[in-house]
């Protein structure tokens, strides 16, 4: 067996993708609205063009939102140096300060996927197979009292006792190479609760559907072999790596008709349960898998999910308050025995409707990505 099994992978988006850099962009700060489009505004050089030399004037200037040193139409040409980037379309919320998350991006401004993402949520559909392959069943007395490392213990049992003898140290998923700034698009997202009722509004910045990152995934085959294990490398689950496609499979098939349920009890979801029914009618080759990454994963795309809700008991304890032994998960009014999560990230078209007022309709959930290995 050779060292290593290289892979090319190639992930195409599906709905938006939302991969956050942390950073907030800010209306008249980060970017400007104009004609239909979200402009990024390069600040260092938006001040530099104006060649001011009194202190007093720069100061002022200084205070000044960047937006309203612009002019139109004059400065509003994509190949100015006083943007980074122009998006095709604009935020609903147009007043100054109105926020837009920031998509994660090179030094350059170029998307791209990193290989970190891929591989945490490839962790969590191997996790999951890998806890009924153990037998492992929800056990309050086996977590932690810190919500941030709560599930080590059973980390520990699922991939390796330590760093050094983790599964995931076999499996590396590298950067893809970066896309143009033209596959980004401007996202209305909404938390929607099982009331059909959304929270505040969330505006991104996305990526767009039929984008497609290749990069490439390497299984490290020493860490399996005869030589490891004489120096105490005994690390459990190479068979799942080696059938990382299938045991994805099986992790997303469970996700897919779960949320396709909750979405058919939701008023107004029509459109979202559809796009959940027609991915989990889809057959896929053996070597490719749907999976979901990026902001809208939520709670189910990043921890063991069902497993843990298998024990009605168990969930209850953990989501009640940490004044009553729980992580206060749960937000708002909950009754015991109510599903958890109780809300979802959606992508929403806004419309107007019969009477003028403007009217939000679920359209469909984001990050999902169709992964095709070769």
């Amino acid at each position: 067996m050779p060292d290593y099994t290289l892979y090319n992978v190639k992930v195409t988006v599906l709905s938006p993708l939302h991969i956050g850099s942390g950073r907030d962009l800010l209306n008249e700060y980060d970017y400007a609205i104009y004609q239909g489009q979200t402009w990024r505004i390069n600040e260092d050089t938006l001040l530099e063009a104006q060649n001011v030399d009194d202190p007093a004037i720069a100061d002022r200037l200084a205070q000044t939102p960047p937006a309203q040193l612009l002019r139109a139409p004059a400065d509003f040409r994509p190949d100015s140096r006083l943007f980074r980037y122009v998006i095709k379309g604009t935020p609903r919320a147009t007043g100054t300060g109105a926020e837009v998350r920031e998509q994660f991006k090179d030094v350059y401004d170029r998307p791209y996927l990193p290989g970190t993402t891929l591989k945490g949520a490839l962790r969590t559909a191997l996790g999951w197979l890998a806890w009924e392959k153990r037998g492992l069943r929800p056990d309050r007395t086996k977590l932690g009292r810190d919500r941030r490392f709560a599930a080590q213990q059973y980390e520990h049992e699922l991939f390796g006792r330590d760093p050094n003898h983790d599964l995931l140290r076999a499996l590396q998923v590298g950067d893809s190479a970066p896309v143009g700034v033209d596959r980004l698009m401007i996202v209305n997202a909404r938390v929607l609760n099982r009331g059909g009722k959304p929270a505040s509004p969330i505006e991104l910045e996305a990526l767009r559907p039929d984008t497609v990152f290749e990069l490439t995934l390497k299984i490290d085959n020493v860490l399996f072999s005869s030589w490891a294990q004489a120096h105490g490398l005994k690390m459990p689950g190479a068979a799942l790596l080696r059938e990382l496609p299938g045991v994805v499979q099986a992790h997303t098939a469970q996700r897919l008709a779960r949320e396709a349920e909750w979405f058919a009890r939701i008023p107004g979801a029509d459109k979202v349960a559809a796009y959940y029914r027609q991915l989990r009618d889809t057959r896929l080759s053996p070597s490719a898998f749907f999976i979901q990454i990026g902001w809208g994963a939520g709670w189910e795309g990043k921890t063991f999910g069902s497993r843990l809700q298998a024990d009605s008991n168990f969930m209850e304890t953990i989501v009640r308050h940490p004044k009553e032994g729980g992580y206060g998960l749960a937000r708002g009014q909950r009754k015991p025995g109510d599903p958890f999560p109780k809300s979802r990230r959606v992508l929403v078209q806004v419309q107007r409707g019969p009477d003028g007022r403007t009217v939000e309709i679920p359209h469909s959930p984001l990050g999902w990505v169709l992964v095709e290995i070769h």
